[in-house]
């Protein structure tokens, strides 16, 4: 462990006795629930471990953890509301789905890694990547639904696709 880095250990350290159960308290008054908040709040200090700036120039420590606290909530409700429209999906289906509990996990985490990589995106390639992809629009469809040029669509799917595809890398090199 480098200086910098027991430096920063540190300062996260003392962040976290000054700062821990109040952050938790917030959490908990706006959840409703205890046991969310714990996690959450152990996530935050975790998100200052892992972020390379220095922190000594923290001058509204609070304000800092609930920005990132929001940040995690945000997160966790997109993950919620992915798994239960992959969930109603299913459930849409006559006969129950055959897939075993690891696949289903497989293909929620699979769908959790492209709506993140589609957020990435600007979000005029996002609109224009779903409306190719869910709604099977053509390039002058979505232009004009858009409001830019086709030329301008090709190029939004070309970022878009290029991003599935190191998606793809990432999940195929993480499975192997």
């Amino acid at each position: 462990m480098s200086i910098s880095d027991s430096l920063k250990s540190n300062q996260v350290g003392q962040l976290y006795h000054e700062h821990h159960g109040w952050l938790s308290g917030w959490l908990s008054k706006k959840l409703g629930c205890p046991h969310n908040a714990a996690d959450i709040t152990q996530d935050a200090f975790m998100r200052l471990l892992l972020k390379h700036e220095a922190l000594k120039d923290l001058t509204t420590p609070r304000a800092y953890l609930v920005r990132i606290a929001k940040g995690l909530l945000i997160d966790q409700w997109r993950r919620q509301e992915l798994e239960q429209r992959y969930l109603d999906a299913l459930s849409l289906h006559d006969q129950p789905s055959s897939a075993s509990q690891e696949l289903q996990a497989i293909i929620l985490e699979t769908l959790l890694e492209v709506d993140a990589m589609l957020n990435r995106l600007n979000p005029k390639a996002k609109q224009a990547f779903l409306l190719a992809q869910i709604d099977g629009l053509t390039y002058q469809e979505i232009a004009d639904i858009i409001g830019v040029s086709e030329r301008m669509v090709k190029k939004y799917m070309a970022t878009a696709m290029l991003h599935c595809l190191l998606l793809r890398r990432e999940l195929n090199e993480a499975r192997t």
